[in-house]
């Protein structure tokens, strides 16, 4: 196993040789349960088919609290369904709740020490292991009958042409097996959902720990609309900024993780041989001084931005994938990031411009515990409470 956080070996695995690192067998068994055969699981012909069928989401048409807020947007994008994740009563419903047990065993599995005891779990259908089975049953009997309606819709000549989820699309435009169909459901809502809400909930934390960062946000928020729309979210180049600090801090990923399928060496010089599992760090890369500087450790938006000399206005200046990782590299660069970044941006404009996030944890003024495994978390979430602004 080799674990890198240089650019150049991140662009000849992400890229360069994109085909010599695929997936691979071991990575493939973690998450097949749940994933199935779905475009985060898969490679070769099947991930191009499917990378081609979900491109159509996030072209620029589409795209014109927290992880509940996500799990809603995402349905409603995946198949036309609102599962009410974020009614009032916030009240979990068994098809949201088996996901996100399903996606907490699933993701343990990824940073579990002794890879045999879920082994043995699963094949024994204890534990976690049937906990796993009876949450995947679950969603995957709650899509099936959604996918199955889509179908007599269809049949029936009752399908609406504006009908604009994936679901729709898929039974409307591909005749693919039913059991591809619900993977590639199960790996759109994952993608959208988890994400979203890690990266949103570290923000709100290290904005209400930077009081100047709050104050920039705050001037940028009122010189925008009052109800922004999609040219407005994608002129907010601090908030957008400050997004990105964040990631580089604490990306939502942390790590990638590909197999050798030959024999290569890297442009550093290390050595691989085939079979070895290759992963490249984000988190690591974030916290590298060579690439960040000696400021390293501070959240600091401006790093991101340059003044223009004529307006005064300031601009985003991104960096290069393969020295921030955070949306992958290469082919597999992530689909729905400019859609992740307008639903984070709308998130914390609605949320920012009316009320002021204060951690609950007074007189603690140390960093909550970073658990990474498939997508990281803070450790026991982010208990704030909730002031409304009266400036």
């Amino acid at each position: 196993m080799v674990f890198t956080a240089y650019p150049e070996n991140v662009k000849h695995i992400a890229k360069s040789h994109f085909s010599d690192y695929p997936k691979g067998a071991v990575l493939k068994n973690i998450l097949s349960d749940f994933f199935g055969n779905g475009n985060v699981n898969a490679d070769g012909d099947n991930w191009k088919f499917q990378r081609q069928i979900l491109r159509h989401e996030f072209n620029p048409t589409s795209l014109h609290i927290f992880q509940r807020f996500a799990f809603d947007t995402i349905c409603k994008k995946a198949f036309g369904y609102d599962p009410s994740y974020l009614s009032p009563s916030l009240e979990e419903t068994e098809f949201a709740g088996a996901f996100a047990n399903a996606n907490k065993i699933t993701s343990e599995r990824v940073g579990h020490v002794i890879p045999l005891v879920w082994k043995l779990k699963r094949f024994l259908n204890i534990g976690s292991g049937k906990i796993l089975k009876q949450a995947i049953a679950t969603i995957r009997e709650s899509i099936r009958k959604i996918v199955r309606q889509k179908k007599h819709e269809l049949k029936e000549k009752y399908f609406l042409e504006a009908t604009d989820d994936l679901i729709s699309r898929i039974v409307k435009d591909n005749n693919l097996d039913e059991e591809l169909v619900i993977d590639i459901a199960i790996n759109f809502i994952v993608g959208g959902q988890d994400t979203i809400s890690a990266a949103l909930t570290w923000f709100f934390w290290l904005v209400s720990s930077n009081p100047e960062v709050e104050i920039e946000i705050l001037k940028e928020i009122k010189q925008t609309a009052e109800e922004p729309g999609y040219e407005d979210l994608k002129d907010m180049v601090y908030i957008h900024a400050s997004l990105c600090e964040t990631m580089r801090l604490y990306p939502p990923v942390p790590v990638e993780s590909k197999e050798a399928a030959g024999d290569d060496i890297l442009p550093d010089g290390t050595i691989i041989k085939k079979g070895m599992m290759v992963l490249y760090s984000s988190y690591a890369m974030g916290r590298m001084e060579n690439l960040w500087g000696p400021d390293w450790n501070v959240f600091k938006p401006g790093r991101w931005l340059e003044r223009k000399n004529v307006t005064g206005k300031s601009s985003f200046v991104g960096k290069d994938p393969y020295t921030y990782p955070v949306f992958h590299a290469g082919p597999r660069i992530c689909l729905g990031k400019e859609l992740g970044f307008l639903e984070m941006k709308m998130v914390a404009v609605e949320i920012l411009r009316r009320f002021k996030v204060v951690p609950a944890a007074n007189g603690d003024d140390s960093a909550p515990v970073f658990v990474s495994y498939g997508t990281a978390k803070m450790k026991g979430g982010f208990p704030i409470k909730i002031e409304k602004r009266t400036t």
